[in-house]
């Protein structure tokens, strides 16, 4: 049974180098996290993107994340990812974690199809022989025929991104987590890349999504965590969480 648990988690960066008036300016016109001086050396500035996070999202649960720009999304999806590391607090995960951030990252222009599918596959964690088992998948998905043997940088962007959208979407993930949609290029293709995305998320136990579109995550999600300044300001039913957060973003009676 997947289950990811976060438990008062915090994530900070530090604002390194930069001119005195640099860091006045961040100061200033910021709209994400905390931006504090650090307790130990007050010349030193940190950005906590993420500030005492707690959730736990169960087997079976579709979860959007929706919020301002700046609000911690990205950060808290990379986090669950762990491709970053926490300052504070304790994360829990079971079940395998594939994260679709940004489809095509790995691929060599000079590389071939094939490998490409090789070193995207190896990037999203399967082994070869499971990137072999998907490889006809592929072939059929792509339609580029004997382009797959030509390098990459002989394709259009259109056969690009329909290369890497057929890889990202050939995994089977326990926990999926994607940074706002997956586009599959031209328009041709655009009712084939729906009915795969839907194949993958019905096949994941637990899905995470990040998106700006309340329409979206109404679409896929059942639950909803509305994020600002790096907080967890609610985390419930999907259309109660999205009119909260309508109605905060509100103008406030003078």
């Amino acid at each position: 049974m997947a289950e990811m648990r976060l438990e008062n988690v915090s994530v900070e960066f530090p604002v390194i180098g930069g001119s005195k008036s640099f860091r006045q300016t961040l100061l200033q016109r910021t709209a994400g996290g905390l931006i504090q001086r650090s307790s130990s050396d007050h010349r030193r500035i940190t950005v906590k993107a993420l500030d005492n996070i707690s959730v736990d999202i169960k087997n079976g649960e579709r979860v959007g994340l929706i919020g301002p720009n700046g609000a911690g999304k990205s950060t808290l999806l990379r986090l669950m990812a762990g491709i970053l590391e926490p300052v504070s607090g304790h994360m829990s995960v079971e079940g395998k974690v594939s994260a679709l951030f940004a489809p095509g990252i790995g691929m060599d222009m000079e590389d071939t199809g094939y490998d490409n599918v090789y070193n995207c596959g190896l990037y999203l964690g399967m082994s070869r022989k499971q990137i072999s088992g998907i490889m006809p998948d592929i072939e059929e998905f792509t339609e580029l025929g004997d382009y797959l043997s030509l390098p990459v940088r002989t394709y259009s962007s259109g056969m690009v991104v329909r290369l890497a959208f057929a890889v990202a979407t050939a995994i089977h993930p326990e926990i999926l987590l994607l940074d706002e949609g997956l586009g599959a290029g031209d328009a041709r293709f655009a009712e084939k890349a729906k009915k795969r995305m839907a194949e993958l998320l019905n096949r994941a136990s637990i899905i995470v999504l990040a998106s700006h579109s309340n329409d979206l995550i109404k679409s896929l999600c059942d639950k909803a965590i509305f994020m600002s300044a790096g907080k967890i300001e609610m985390f419930g039913d999907v259309d109660e969480v999205i009119e909260f957060y309508k109605e905060s973003q509100k103008p406030s009676a003078a």
